[in-house]
């Protein structure tokens, strides 16, 4: 018996699902392909038509030192915090897969608990605690604060990757003299490379991202997204329109790098198929 959806073979609903999600991704990139045309307009103002092709605000954002310092901020706090979230997210999705213990459910509820909280109750309670520890306002807060929003991210990606290795793998190089540390490094590291690499790109993309938590906690050592929502009060600058298109590319960049690592075929596979 065929088990064929009957929707695969309709082609009015095949056709109406594909039309969903072109209008679905329409509706979502629609304002960010507009402020990348904006970027290149002649005219102070976003208008149609175009004044004239101009590359003249990205010129502008390139001789801007409050943009560059705003950039290496941003460089310095995606690295560190991709880093230190991939380390803490490996550990807490090996956690995960080797161990049973007494209130699982709950560790695992709290350790993906942060993305879920408003950004704004976040920054505020980040605020407080650093501010009371003598920490706000350094770039040592923003590293702290978004280590704790991306965490989540790496520990989801790396425990997806945890969830289709051989369980039997470890306990099978323990038996032939292996200890826990060279299990580790040599089997389950190893197996959980592209997730891991992928966890990196993944943070520092939303670390990239993030302005509402480091606008609270940044204090001078405003990020790229801070500066830009500087640019904002009291102004409408064309300057905004070409940091957002970088900052869309960038991130847009990480994110499709993860993709690629994460959708590679398991070469362990392929061996094992030959």
């Amino acid at each position: 018996m065929s088990t064929e959806n009957p929707a695969n073979r309709n082609p009015v609903v095949n056709g109406a699902l594909k039309l969903y999600v072109v209008l679905a991704y329409l509706f979502v990139f629609a304002p960010i392909l507009a402020s990348f045309v904006f970027s290149f307009n002649a005219d102070r103002f976003p208008s149609i038509p175009l004044g004239g092709f101009s590359t003249e605000w990205y010129r502008a954002v390139a001789s801007d030192p409050l943009v560059w310092e705003g950039l290496r901020n941003t460089l310095l706090v995606g690295v560190v915090v991709s880093v230190i979230s991939t380390v803490l997210g490996f550990g807490a999705a090996y956690t995960d897969y080797r161990y049973n213990f007494l209130g699982k459910q709950i560790y695992l509820a709290l350790a993906l608990l942060p993305p879920t909280i408003p950004v704004v109750i976040m920054g505020l309670a980040m605020l407080a605690f650093l501010s009371r520890v003598n920490l706000s306002g350094d770039a040592l807060a923003v590293i702290i604060a978004h280590v704790v929003i991306c965490s989540p991210f790496a520990m989801a990606v790396i425990r997806l990757r945890l969830s289709q290795m051989d369980p039997s793998l470890e306990p099978a190089a323990w038996n032939l003299g292996a200890s826990e540390w060279a299990a580790m490094r040599h089997v389950v590291i190893p197996f959980c490379r592209p997730a891991i690499l992928g966890a990196l790109f993944v943070t520092m993309a939303v670390s990239f991202d993030e302005f509402a938590i480091a606008w609270f906690v940044s204090g001078l050592n405003e990020t790229l997204p801070v500066k830009v929502l500087g640019f904002l009060q009291g102004q409408v600058s064309p300057r905004i329109n070409a940091i957002g298109s970088f900052v869309f590319v960038t991130t847009m960049t990480l994110l499709i790098l993860a993709q690629l690592l994460l959708g590679r075929p398991d070469a362990t596979k392929k061996e094992n198929a030959s």
